[in-house]
């Protein structure tokens, strides 16, 4: 029996994104380009701690390197995050995603599932938050992660959990929809419009799905 999505899976905007949940706390990209067109600045864009030392802005990274944050993910609150993407993975709705009722839309996306490893580094506490990391197809839109449930073994794609406070550490994998069985360019930090995107690319590999374990012989 399918299993319905409601809200859990994104609807493709006007714009060119997909919109997660309607209590997503990713900021609205606004359709526009996720990768950077100018050099990286030095400049520190948020007040953070002391020994923290933010990635530049414009910053161009590969799968595997490591990027410390900042965004605001609320007007009185500035929460800092060191993330590095382990892995991309291209799969298809018909390989993962069958046992979801999908929309016509959704069933011509291409999903990718974009691994991560976080750790709060900042003084705030981040739980319930969703991680602020786009996709950028090949138009140069960017993609909100889809969110769906911990029962999704394939790629969870959920928020950060309840509690994460500072030196709080998770390996997340978010899953991102691709229209039209569009391509995933490049993963972009980007939490404003102004913002000279962070991004990192890298080899997208076929995603295999795990072989259970085989039950022991009983002697």
């Amino acid at each position: 029996m399918s299993r319905l999505l409601g809200t859990s899976l994104a609807v493709l905007l006007s714009a060119g994104l997909l919109a997660g949940c309607s209590g997503s706390d990713d900021p609205d990209a606004s359709g526009e380009s996720g990768i950077p067109s100018g050099s990286a600045s030095a400049s520190p864009y948020l007040p953070v701690p002391d020994e923290v030392t933010l990635t530049p802005q414009g910053t161009h990274l590969s799968v595997g390197d490591q990027a410390v944050v900042a965004y605001e993910p609320r007007q009185d609150e500035v929460g800092v995050l060191d993330l590095t993407v382990t892995k991309l993975e291209r799969t298809t709705t018909k390989k993962t995603l069958s046992a979801w009722q999908l929309t016509d839309a959704q069933q011509k996306s291409t999903p990718y599932f974009v691994h991560v490893s976080v750790t709060n580094v900042g003084e705030s506490d981040l739980g319930g938050r969703r991680v602020p990391l786009y996709a950028v197809n090949e138009d140069n839109l960017l993609l909100e992660s889809t969110p769906f449930a911990s029962s999704f073994e394939a790629c969870p794609s959920t928020a950060l959990p309840d509690k994460f406070g500072p030196g709080a550490q998770a390996d997340v994998c978010l899953v991102y929809l691709a229209p039209d069985h569009g391509s995933l360019e490049a993963v972009s930090f980007r939490p404003e419009e102004t913002f000279d995107p962070i991004y990192w690319t890298g080899e997208i590999e076929k995603y295999v799905a795990p072989k259970p374990d085989k039950k022991k012989k009983k002697k």
